[in-house]
C-alpha cells in the first residue's frame, strides 16, 4: 500500500531525514518510533504531502508523492499531532467543513456524519462547542475529521498525547477497530501503547532506520543475557560462587550480603531457564528462597539502545 524509497527531507543544513526506506502493507496498524528529533513528524507530513522530499519519493498504491499528490491525499486521513481544532465551532460545523474541504455534498456528508459519529463515539458531544469537550474527546474528534471522506489509510502522529489512562484505552481500542478496515500509522511515545495496539514496528533514529518488525521479532533480535534476582537466607558468598560449578548455564553478576540475608543477580543466555536447577541447589545447601524475579528484554530497551546513539537532529 505504501512504499517509502529512499526518502530525505532537509531543512536548509539540517537533514532531517536520510535515505529512509520501507514498505507498510494493506491491512496492518504499524507503530512509527524515534526519540524527540528524530525525523518522525517530518516524514509522516511528506507521506501526506503537506511537505515535499528533499529526494527519493513516497508511493501510495504505486502512485508517487510528486505527481499525483491529491490523489494520494484523497485516499489519506491525517491526524497532526498538535489535532488543529476550531474551538468555537460546534462539533457537527467542524466535521461539516472538513467535509466540505473534502468536495463532499450533502447527501454524501450525512451517510459519512453516521458513520464517523458511531466509529468515534461521538453521539453525545455532536452539538456541544469543540471548546468545551474533554480532551479524550477532542482526539476522537480529530479522528472523525481524518475520516470524513472514509479514507484507505489513517496517519496518526502521537494520538494519545495528553490523555488519561482511560482515555488511552478508549483511544487505543478504537485505533485497532480501524485496523480492521483501514491501514493505520501511528507514532507514540508511549511504548506500551504501541506494543499493545500495533502489528508491526518501524524505529528511526537520526532520520534514518534501525529496525522493524512485530514486537516479538524486535525483542528477539536484541535479547542479550537473562537476568534472574535471588534474595537468598543461610547462604555464604563462598557457597553462591560455588553454584557455578553445579549450574554452569549461570554466571554470577553480582552478590551484595549482610548479616540476615543476600541478594545475589545472576545472568543466563535466553534459551536456558536454569529456576529449577536453582532451586534444588538452594534446598540441598540448606538456603531459604525468599524471592526469585526474571527480568528480561522488553520494547523500551529495545528502543533505548537503538535510539541512544549519536546525537538527535531536528525534525
Amino acid at each position: 500500500m505504501i512504499k517509502v524509497e529512499n526518502l530525505s527531507k532537509s531543512y536548509g543544513p539540517v537533514e532531517a531525514v536520510k535515505s529512509l526506506s520501507f514498505e507498510v502493507n494493506d491491512g496492518e496498524i504499524v507503530g512509527f518510533l524515534g526519540a524527540n528529533g528524530a525525523g518522525k513528524s517530518t516524514t509522516l507530513k511528506v507521506m501526506t504531502g503537506f511537505l515535499s522530499p528533499t529526494s527519493g519519493n513516497v508511493y501510495v498504491d504505486n502512485l508517487n508523492i510528486f505527481d499525483h499528490e491529491h490523489e494520494i491525499q484523497k485516499k489519506i486521513g491525517y491526524l497532526p499531532e498538535l489535532n488543529p481544532l476550531y474551538v468555537d465551532m460546534k462539533v457537527f460545523d467542524l466535521l461539516k467543513f472538513h467535509a466540505s474541504v473534502r468536495g463532499m455534498n450533502d447527501k454524501h456528508f450525512k451517510t459519512a456524519l453516521e458513520r464517523v459519529v458511531h466509529d468515534c463515539g461521538l453521539s453525545g458531544v455532536i452539538h456541544r462547542n469543540v471548546g468545551d469537550c474533554s480532551k479524550g474527546y477532542k482526539q476522537r474528534i480529530g479522528l472523525a475529521a481524518a475520516m470524513i471522506h472514509d479514507p484507505e489509510i489513517l496517519i496518526l502522529d502521537e494520538p494519545v498525547t495528553g490523555l488519561d489512562p482511560n482515555q488511552i484505552v478508549e483511544i487505543r481500542q478504537l485505533i485497532k477497530q480501524l485496523g480492521k478496515e483501514k491501514l493505520v500509522i501511528m507514532s507514540s511515545h508511549i511504548l506500551q501503547e504501541i506494543q499493545a495496539t500495533v502489528d508491526k514496528i518501524i524505529i528511526i533514529n537520526n532520520g534514518e532506520l534501525v529496525a522493524e518488525g512485530s514486537s516479538d521479532e524486535l525483542i528477539a533480535s536484541a535479547q542479550g543475557l537473562a537476568q534472574l534476582k535471588l534474595e537468598l537466607t543461610g547462604a555464604t558468598e563462598d557457597g553462591i560462587q560455588e553454584m557455578k560449578a553445579f549450574i554452569p548455564s549461570v554466571s554470577i553478576h553480582s552478590i551484595n550480603s549482610n548479616d540476615n540475608s543476600s541478594l545475589v543477580t545472576l545472568e543466563y543466555e535466553y534459551t536456558s531457564d536454569p529456576r529449577k536447577d536453582i532451586f534444588d541447589y538452594a534446598v540441598k545447601s540448606q538456603w531459604s528462597i525468599l524471592e526469585m524475579s526474571q527480568s528480561k528484554t522488553n520494547l523500551e530497551d529495545v528502543f533505548r539502545s537503538l535510539t541512544q546513539k549519536g546525537d538527535q537532529g531536528n525534525a
